[in-house]
């Protein structure tokens, strides 16, 4: 359901940020979204990237404006000027590497403690296709699909606890992508107060409207 303005309908923009340790698919998962295509060999992200969707629905249309962040830890010190003041955030794990889930609920620590009030955060699971692939009968193979079902299982659990959305999705076969980004914009408040910006309605939270942190990292 993504594509161009409804005319018929008010437009709201929203920032979107992406978060996540290196090379669990946040630039895979935005190029899905956006153009609809998937790189094998994609390049890592410097910095961070900047793309826009728009999601459709019958009355209104909802603009992403997607900052895809580098997952390098060189970079994390410049992670707060992305999500600041944006009210939904992606944070992608690799469901095939644990250490980066582990990664991922910090981030959602981080984006918690120290983003914008109310904010709205998906957890990814990215790499859900490789499953698909495991069909040798060897005993690694039938011990990487059992840890994945279980890391589904911690996942969803996680998620319900901390009133997250929650999603396994594939930027290779496009598997539940569109489902993120359509659930995130279904959520996104349209109510609140309105800057105009260039004839469209820009919704987000007001600079002074962040929680103090007490949580240690």
């Amino acid at each position: 359901m993504t594509g161009r303005h409804n005319s018929k309908g008010k437009l709201f923009t929203f920032k979107l940020v992406l978060l996540g340790e290196s090379a669990v698919g946040k630039s895979s998962l935005v190029s899905r979204f956006v153009k609809g295509d998937f790189n094998e060999y994609q390049e890592s992200t410097i910095g961070a990237a900047f793309l826009t969707q728009t999601v459709r629905f019958n009355d209104y249309t909802v603009k992403f404006e997607i900052w895809d962040t580098a997952g390098q830890e060189r970079y994390h010190s410049l992670a707060p000027m992305y999500y600041r003041n944006s009210p939904c955030a992606i944070v992608v794990y690799d469901v095939s590497n644990y250490e980066t889930y582990t990664r991922a609920k910090a981030w959602i620590k981080e984006l918690q403690c120290q983003g914008s009030a109310d904010i709205i955060i998906a957890l990814a699971g990215n790499k859900s296709d490789v499953s698909e692939h495991i069909v040798d009968p060897e005993e690694k193979s039938r011990c990487v699909a059992f840890l994945m079902e279980i890391m589904y299982m911690i996942s969803a659990y996680y998620a319900n606890e901390h009133g997250i959305i929650f999603m396994e999705t594939s930027a290779k076969t496009g598997s539940k992508v569109n489902e993120l980004f359509l659930e995130i914009a279904r959520r996104l408040p349209k109510n609140e107060i309105r800057q105009e910006r260039e004839g469209n309605v820009f919704l987000g939270s007001d600079s002074e409207n962040t929680k103090p942190c007490p949580c240690n990292f």
